[in-house]
């Protein structure tokens, strides 16, 4: 059977989310007409959500169960959901509800306007602390500004894309993923539509400070050369220092000033380089680190269980 629409949405312990996820799913997606599925990908859960995605699937074939053999995180999650994705378009949506699944159909609406892309914008965010709502436009501002692709300024994952770009999403296998940079960077008609973000329905977050810094130093490193320039902006910014504190400091000495004299100047001097050089090698360990990753060659994620029919 041929289908419209493929629903991406990874599931890591969202065991009280899932009913409510299908429901709204479901409500909409046979509202409009179309054949539809939704592949739920399950990323290592370990609150029976395994066991609730294998129940929805076996009480209706349009949601489609891909388990995996461990925990390999969210941005792989949805490669995978690529991977068995057999929509002409194809939507991924946060499991906690947070991403309406009622703004598919105006994501849809401008898919068949012909965009090929269709990002999801956050206007307004319900129940979240300003620190969250501050880092997170911290974030996206930051990507926007150093990043050689420009991605679209609060926007998630949250998105509607034709096949043909997926296709193209499918054959770059880089490990230290970041979907909204990819699905930016390979260009097409891409358009955004603002919606209001909804508080999540249950449960927690899943992705704390620690794993949002991770996400932002991915996206750094993929789309962008701006630490490695930093580092030699560091290390111009030294060598101009000390180019122009020789001859101060000869000066001084010879006009009978004691201020640069002791140990306390040479301490500082030495911590401060030691600290540039420390630096820009950790710069150099994060770019190397990455490409060591991708010479190991291993597959991105590996599935206990998945449909046949992929």
């Amino acid at each position: 059977m041929k289908i419209t629409y493929s629903i991406i949405a990874p599931i890591y312990n969202e065991i009280d989310n899932l009913p409510e996820l299908y429901r709204r799913v479901k409500e909409v997606m046979d509202s409009s007409g179309e054949p539809w599925e939704l592949i739920l990908v399950d990323d290592g859960s370990t609150d029976g959500s395994t066991d609730k995605i294998r129940e929805l699937a076996q009480a209706d074939k349009t949601v489609r169960p891909v388990i995996f053999a461990r925990n390999f995180g969210h941005q792989v999650a949805i490669t995978a959901g690529w991977d068995y994705a057999r929509g002409d378009a194809i939507v991924i949506i946060d499991a906690d509800l947070q991403d309406p699944p009622e703004v598919i159909l105006e994501l849809a609406k401008k898919w068949k306007e012909g965009y090929e892309v269709v990002y999801a914008v956050r206007g307004e965010r319900e129940v979240e602390s300003w620190f969250k709502k501050f880092t997170a436009a911290m974030f996206y501002r930051l990507i926007y500004s150093i990043t050689d692709v420009k991605i679209p300024v609060d926007t998630g994952d949250f998105r509607l894309m034709d096949r043909k770009v997926v296709d193209v999403l499918k054959q770059m296998k880089e490990r230290h993923r970041f979907p909204r940079g990819m699905s930016a960077w390979v260009g097409f008609r891409q358009i955004g539509v603002t919606y209001k973000r909804a508080a999540r329905v249950a449960g927690v977050t899943k992705y704390p400070f620690r794993k949002m810094l991770k996400l932002a130093l991915n996206a750094i490193t993929g789309f962008s050369y701006f630490p490695l320039q930093v580092a030699t902006y560091f290390g111009f910014f030294s060598a101009g220092v000390s180019i122009l504190a020789i001859p101060l400091v000869a000066i001084l000495r010879l006009a009978g000033s004691h201020f640069f004299e002791g140990q306390t100047t040479t301490l500082v001097s030495v911590l401060f380089l030691g600290g540039v050089q420390l630096i820009s090698l950790g710069i150099l360990g994060e770019y190397i680190g990455r490409l060591y990753d991708e010479a190991k060659g291993r597959p991105l994620y590996i599935v206990r269980d998945a449909p046949e029919d992929q």
